[in-house]
């Protein structure tokens, strides 16, 4: 039982109406709202990874420094020689 628009003399939607069409716009204004939060940090993150594998990079300097040309465990700090091959054993 569809009735025509012109049918129906209304001046406005139901309370209940309203209010659903209010949440679903609201879950979709919140959905867009935090997509771009996210986008921001993933924007952050990957703007400072070159930054900490620079760091990472002078730190592997001072230790090859101090050591030598050595392979260390990130586990337990211990270090290994590495062979002729250039290939630290596993």
């Amino acid at each position: 039982m569809n009735k025509k628009v012109e049918d129906i003399k209304v001046e406005k939607i139901t309370d209940e109406q309203l209010k659903e069409l209010q949440g679903h716009v609201n879950t979709i204004n919140n959905a867009q709202l935090n997509l771009g939060q996210l986008e921001s940090q993933k924007h952050t993150l990957v703007n400072a990874i070159p930054q900490l594998q620079k760091g990472l990079k002078e730190f592997q300097d001072k230790m090859e420094e101090e050591y030598g040309k050595v392979s260390i465990s990130i586990q337990d700090g211990t270090i290994q020689e590495i062979p002729e091959d250039g290939q630290a054993n596993t």
